[in-house]
C-alpha cells in the first residue's frame, strides 16, 4: 500500500516526514527507541549537529554567549527569543532577582530529610513542594502565567540547591542578598556563614555562570521530554519540572556528572590511570569511562572547548 507523506523544512538541520496520519493510514506505528530519528515537537529554542559539534541557542553559538554574556541574558534569549536591549536585561534581572526568596515555610520541609540524603532527592521533593505554595501561576495556557512560573523557577531554584548544600554540612540557611549577580548570589548562599563576611571570587562567579549558561538548554533530552510530557496533562508547572529533575538524577542524563566525580575517586591516584583504560577498552568489562563527552557529538563538544579555557582561568 502506498502513502503519501508530507515533508517538512526545517529552518536548520535536516528536514523531517510528517508520519502524524500514518497510523490512520496503514494501520502502523514506527518504531524508533530513544527518538533517534523522532522529532517529537517544532522548537526554535536550540539546535545541535553533533557532527560538526555545533550547539546553538537560538542560532547563536554556544562560545559567543558563555564569552560574552551571563546566564541570566542566556534565560532571556531562551524565553523570548532573541537577546535583551540593556534596559530589558535590567528589568529581567530585577525581577528574578526578587523572586530569590522562598516561603519561609520551606524551611521545615529540609528538616524533615536525613542530613545525609542525596541532594536530587531534595531537590524533587522541594522543587515539587513549590507547586503547593504558588497557585496563580498555574494555568499554562496563559503567556503571562508562564512567563510569573518561569522567573519563580529561574530564581529559587539556586536557594534551593543552595539550602539542600547547608543542611547537608549542618549549617544555617543563607538567605540571597539582591545586590548581588545571580551566580554570586548562589555561591554566598552556599559558603558564607554568619560569624564572618563573604567575599565573592569573581573569578568563581564567571567560571560558575558559564558552566550555568553550557546546561541552559540541550535540545530535547531525557529531562526535557519528561517535563513536556508531564506538561502535556495540564499539570501544575512546579510539579512537571519536579518530573524533570528525577530524570536528569540518573547517570546516563545529568547524574553523569557525579558517576564521573565516583569514576575519579575509584581511580584514586595518576598510576592506576592506564589500568583504568584498559578496562575501559576490554568489551567484557562493564566498567565504562564517564565524563568524557557527551554521546551526541560525534567531533568535539563545543562546551568543552569554553571549560577548557575557563578551568585554567580558575587553577
Amino acid at each position: 500500500k502506498a502513502v503519501e507523506l508530507a515533508v517538512k523544512e526545517g529552518t536548520i538541520g535536516p528536514s523531517v516526514i510528517d508520519i502524524s496520519k500514518l497510523y490512520g493510514q496503514t494501520g502502523m506505528f514506527t518504531y524508533d527507541p530513544g527518538f533517534t530519528s523522532t522529532a517529537a515537537c517544532e522548537s526554535k529554542i536550540t539546535y545541535i549537529d553533533g557532527d560538526k559539534g555545533v550547539l546553538l541557542y537560538r542560532g547563536y553559538p554556544i562560545d559567543q554567549l558563555a564569552e560574552h554574556g551571563d546566564f541570566l541574558e542566556t534565560c532571556y534569549l531562551l524565553l523570548y527569543g532573541e537577546l535583551p536591549t540593556a534596559a530589558q536585561k535590567a528589568d529581567f534581572d530585577y525581577r528574578v532577582t526578587r523572586h530569590t526568596m522562598v516561603h519561609d515555610q520551606m524551611n521545615r520541609f529540609f528538616t524533615g530529610f536525613r542530613r545525609d540524603a542525596h541532594p536530587m532527592a531534595i531537590m524533587v521533593g522541594c522543587v515539587g513542594a513549590l507547586s503547593a505554595f504558588y497557585h496563580d501561576s498555574t494555568d499554562i495556557s496563559d503567556p503571562h502565567q508562564r512567563m510569573i512560573a518561569s522567573m519563580r523557577m529561574i530564581a529559587k531554584m539556586p536557594t534551593l540547591a543552595a539550602m539542600a548544600y547547608k543542611y547537608s554540612i549542618g549549617q544555617p540557611f543563607v538567605y540571597p542578598q539582591n545586590d548581588l549577580d545571580y551566580t554570586s548570589n548562589f555561591l554566598r548562599m552556599c559558603f558564607a556563614v554568619p560569624a564572618e563576611e563573604y567575599k565573592v571570587n569573581p573569578v568563581l562567579s564567571r567560571a560558575l555562570d558559564r558552566i550555568f549558561i553550557l546546561h541552559a538548554d540541550h535540545e530535547q533530552n531525557a529531562s526535557t521530554s519528561t517535563v513536556r510530557l508531564a506538561g502535556s496533562s495540564g499539570a501544575n508547572p512546579f510539579a512537571c519540572i519536579a518530573a524533570g529533575i528525577a530524570c536528569l538524577w540518573g547517570p546516563a542524563h545529568g547524574g553523569a556528572n557525579e558517576a564521573a566525580l565516583k569514576m575519579l575517586e575509584e581511580i584514586g591516584t595518576p598510576d592506576r590511570i592506564p589500568e583504568y583504560i584498559a578496562k575501559a577498552k576490554d568489551k567484557n568489562d562493564p566498567f565504562r569511562l564517564m565524563g568524557f563527552g557527551h554521546r551526541v557529538y560525534k567531533n568535539y563538544d563545543p562546551r568543552a572547548r569554553i571549560m577548557q579555557k575557563t578551568t585554567h582561568e580558575v587553577l
